[in-house]
């Protein structure tokens, strides 16, 4: 089998994405590789939010590349879903699989490593050939058909795509997480995807679709999953089963505030972590990725109740802060400016 290493950008819930990835070409019977120059496949899980996040997944590509021209490089996130054709035309890439897809990462993994009877005679892989159940459409074609006027002896090899409408997503595509990934002793689990919000200046929504949440009972079998410890296979040591408990978990996701208004009935986010603090014996709960409009009173008493112990950490408590442009209510304009005083 082949050996892999996962190269991480962005935020918590992409990492979470990430440690789940590792845990599936583990199982799979995969070696990760403790350095991307090791391995024979490296994925890079990429960010968007930001141009300088776009400029410094295209620069770690083609360092991989250049470090190593053999490797074989499958660029997944939220970049590869907003501007595929960009990153299929890097050097070395070979496969750019959209957020659509993300789950069947591990079964092109398996394809690369049987690339040669896996390919037809025109170097079209056919994306059919993936033994998912992903019902999403998805388009499926070789980087060169981006670029015919590239063709020729002196042209560049480029990337396949895998990608699909983010917004035909209905389902919360999430794999388990057993703790240890990525030799992080704090495993972070990944409650809620997506957004419904349409900020101005925000393209999350367009690379990550509409907000899913992770169903309350789903919740509370992987934390408790987590608390037990499950064995993991450590980078260090390949060969050995070493056993991780967790004391604390990172909850994640792109908009946490807006868990579970997708669920029938609907869920408040303040009300799943009172049945994580009630039914699990977890020490520890880390909170991230809250807007301030989102945080409820309750929320904040929640906080500060002492019946569910410190569970809670102090880097949980939401600072409100003023954030300009965010969406927002639009108050008019006369209403922020005191009212003049007059002068008998």
């Amino acid at each position: 089998m082949p050996s892999f290493f996962i190269e991480q950008f962005g935020c918590r819930a992409t990492q979470a994405d990430g440690a789940a990835l590792e845990r599936q070409l583990l199982d799979r019977g995969c070696n990760s590789a403790s350095t991307a120059a090791t391995a024979d496949i490296v994925v890079v899980n990429t960010c968007t939010v930001t141009a300088s996040a776009d400029a410094q997944a295209r620069d770690a590509i083609k360092k991989l590349h250049a470090a190593n021209p053999a490797v074989r490089v499958v660029v997944t996130g939220c970049y590869a879903q907003r501007a595929p054709d960009e990153l299929a035309a890097l050097p070395g890439v070979a496969w750019v699989v959209g957020n659509s897809h993300k789950p069947q990462i591990p079964q092109l993994v398996d394809s690369l490593s049987t690339a040669a009877s896996c390919e037809s005679a025109n170097d079209f892989f056919p994306a059919a050939a993936l033994h998912g159940d992903s019902t999403v459409p998805f388009h499926s074609f070789a980087g060169e058909q981006l670029y015919p006027q590239r063709r020729g002896n002196a042209a560049p090899r480029l990337g396949k795509i895998l990608i699909g409408n983010i917004f035909d997503r209905t389902e919360f595509l999430s794999a388990p997480v057993l703790g240890g990934e990525g030799n992080h002793t704090r495993p972070t689990l990944k409650i809620q995807d997506g957004c419904d919000s349409r900020c101005s200046y925000c393209v999350i929504p367009f690379v990550r679709g509409r907000s899913r949440s992770l169903p309350p009972d789903t919740v509370i079998q992987e934390i408790q999953r987590l608390i037990v410890g499950q064995t993991f296979l450590s980078v260090g040591t390949p060969s050995s089963l070493v056993p991780s408990p967790a004391r604390e978990i990172v909850l994640s996701g792109i908009n946490l505030g807006a868990y579970g208004r997708d669920l029938s009935p609907r869920v408040e986010f303040e009300d799943l972590l009172r049945r994580v603090l009630d039914e699990t014996s977890i020490e520890r709960l880390r909170i991230s990725s809250i807007e301030p409009l989102d945080v409820t009173r309750d929320l904040v008493e929640l906080r500060f109740d002492r019946s569910h112990g410190p569970a809670l950490p102090y880097s949980a408590a939401i600072r409100l802060r003023p954030h300009p442009r965010r969406h927002a209510p639009l108050v008019p304009r006369r209403a922020l400016c005191a009212p003049r005083r007059t002068h008998p």
